[in-house]
């Protein structure tokens, strides 16, 4: 198929759409208006149900409902208003629901500002609601992966009953690149535990709620060893230029795509140094450190959030240092280089 000029944004709206999602809940905040107004306009002529909500706290809750009832289900905000689905995310990983939550990161904390972060990753990574539980979380790079991750996410969150996040930025929500789209959309697998009437079969149930002594506990050790499964079979990551590395550089989303140009043009500079680019956040990619380095260089639009989990993964074996900004602000390619040339010559 030829290859459409899309916006992040649009690309994310088209690759759920793709994936047969048949409802959307959600309500409007920058910089992910875009995929809003886009589903507004598709999903109507094309099957599908779109609802504006009013409010987060409210689309959260609809796409619990139509995740209950078997269909594809999604919804997507920026910053804060992830923030307000919070509870609703919760009560869909403890329902054992499928659901995909789009979130385009904007500058924080509060009510911010509408320029690109990556100041969301705790909140994405380590379940920003209440209980153990996990959603299962991608970053897209590029407007193709912010198509193709979308038409993965749903795959992944009807095969293991869970939520999976978008975590893009507004940087990638904005920018408009050429995208290759799917010639058709998937079979969808059968859902026996949906609710969609019991007439010859016992009923269904759909809950998180459980007061009878040591069920609660019997369902966290069943979310358990699905999180422990996912981890084993769904790390994800893209690697550049290891092989004779002496400095990794590891960077997700937008800011990677930065990270890649500094490693291109220090390389041509005769500086031996690659890139770990996590595709997959949660589960984080810890086989991508498999291999002994001496020196890592963490590179975020935040003030270090990533870093956490590439220092556990490395639990001191390595020197690893951090470039971050936030609150808007976005490492350079300059300033890379800068951190680079500092961290090798030492």
């Amino acid at each position: 198929m030829p290859k459409i000029l899309m916006s992040g944004n649009d690309a994310i709206a088209e690759g759920a759409i793709q994936a047969g999602c048949s409802f959307y809940a959600g309500y409007p905040i920058t910089p992910q208006n875009e995929l809003t107004a886009y589903m507004a306009n598709n999903m109507p002529k094309r099957g599908g149900i779109f609802i504006q909500a009013e409010a987060e706290v409210a689309a959260i809750n609809m796409v619990f409902g139509a995740a209950a009832a078997g269909v594809r289900a999604m919804t997507s905000s920026s910053s804060p208003g992830i923030s307000l689905k919070q509870e609703g995310i919760s009560y869909i990983a403890g329902a054992e629901l499928p659901a995909v939550i789009v979130n385009i990161m904007r500058g924080g904390p509060g009510l911010g500002n509408i320029a690109p972060s990556q100041s969301d990753y705790f909140q994405a990574t380590r379940s920003g609601g209440h209980g153990d539980y996990h959603c299962l979380v991608l970053a897209p790079a590029s407007v193709q992966e912010g198509y193709d991750l979308t038409y993965l996410a749903f795959s992944l969150a009807d095969k293991y009953r869970v939520p999976a996040i978008i975590l893009g930025d507004g940087l990638l929500g904005q920018m408009m690149e050429p995208v290759k789209l799917t010639s058709q959309r998937p079979g969808l697998p059968a859902k026996p535990w949906a609710l969609t009437g019991c007439a010859g079969r016992k009923a269904n149930v759909a809950k998180s709620f459980y007061l009878k002594e040591g069920d609660l506990e019997k369902l966290n050790l069943k979310l358990q060893k699905k999180y422990k499964e996912i981890i084993a079979q769904e790390q994800r990551w893209e690697e550049l230029f290891l092989d004779d590395a002496r400095l990794a550089l590891v960077a997700y989303g937008s800011m990677a795509r930065i990270a890649k140009s500094a490693v291109k043009t220090l390389r041509a500079k005769g500086k031996r140094v690659g890139l770990i680019r996590p595709v997959s956040l949660w589960p984080f990619p810890k086989k991508a450190f498999a291999k002994p380095r001496n020196k890592y260089l963490v590179i975020e639009m935040s003030y270090g959030q990533m870093l956490e989990d590439v220092q556990l993964v490395l639990c001191g074996k390595a020197q690893v240092e951090f470039l971050g900004r936030s609150g808007g602000g976005i490492p350079s390619e300059e300033e890379i280089i800068s951190k680079v040339n500092k961290i090798y010559n030492g």
